[in-house]
C-alpha cells in the first residue's frame, strides 16, 4: 500500500511539474525534492525520466478515453450528436492536457520516440470509436456511407490532429474553438442521407 502511495505521489508531482515547465525543463531531482521522496525511490518506480513522462501522458490519455467513451456509449443520443460531442470534447480535453501538448513540439517528436506507441494506440482507438458511431448511424438509417469509411475517417482525424499545434502550442483554441464546431458539422453532414 505504501509503495502504491509513493508511486501516486511521484506521478502527481511529475504531472504538475511537466505540465508547468515541460519535459525538457523538469528534472528528476526536482520531482524527488517536491514529492519529498528520495531520488532512488523515483528510480525504483520509473527507470528513467522518459518512462515517468510516458506514464504521466498515459494517465492523461486514460482520462481522455474514459470521458470520450461515455459519449460513445450514450445510446440515448443519435450517432450524429455523439460524433459532434466526441470531436468537440476531444479538443476541449486536449486543451487541458498540458503534458500531451509537450509531445506535439517538433524537438520533442524528433528526439524522443518513446511516446510514439502511446500516440499510435490512441489514434487507432479514436478511429475505432468514430467508426463504431458511423456504423451505428448506418444501421439505424441516419447515415449512408458512399466512400471507403476507413479512408474518410483517416482524413477527418488528420484534419482534426492538424489543428492541435495551432490550437494548443500557439494557444489559439479559445479564439477558434467555436469555428471548429462548424467544421464538425461538415464532418457529420458528410455521412447524412
Amino acid at each position: 500500500m505504501a509503495i502504491d502511495k509513493t508511486r501516486e505521489k511521484i506521478l502527481d508531482v511529475a504531472d504538475k511539474l511537466f505540465g508547468k515547465f515541460g519535459f525538457h525543463k523538469t528534472s528528476m531531482d526536482e520531482i524527488a525534492k517536491i514529492s519529498r521522496k528520495a531520488k532512488g525511490s523515483l528510480y525504483y518506480h520509473f527507470s528513467s525520466k522518459e518512462e515517468l513522462f510516458k506514464e504521466v501522458v498515459s494517465n492523461e490519455i486514460i482520462n481522455f478515453k474514459k470521458q470520450l467513451s461515455e459519449i460513445v456509449n450514450n445510446k440515448k443520443e443519435k450517432p450524429s450528436n455523439r460524433i459532434k460531442k466526441f470531436l468537440i470534447t476531444r479538443m476541449k480535453l486536449l486543451n487541458d492536457a498540458a503534458n500531451y501538448h509537450d509531445t506535439l513540439r517538433a524537438d520533442f517528436f524528433e528526439h524522443y520516440h518513446f511516446i510514439d506507441d502511446l500516440r499510435a494506440a490512441h489514434d487507432e482507438w479514436e478511429k475505432t470509436m468514430l467508426k463504431q458511431l458511423v456504423l451505428e448511424g448506418v444501421e439505424n438509417g441516419e447515415f449512408v456511407v458512399n466512400t471507403d469509411l476507413d479512408t474518410t475517417l483517416d482524413v477527418i482525424l488528420m484534419t482534426v490532429k492538424g489543428l492541435e499545434i495551432p490550437f494548443f502550442l500557439q494557444e489559439k483554441y479559445e479564439k477558434y474553438h467555436t469555428n471548429f464546431e462548424y467544421l464538425v458539422e461538415v464532418y457529420v453532414d458528410a455521412f447524412k442521407k
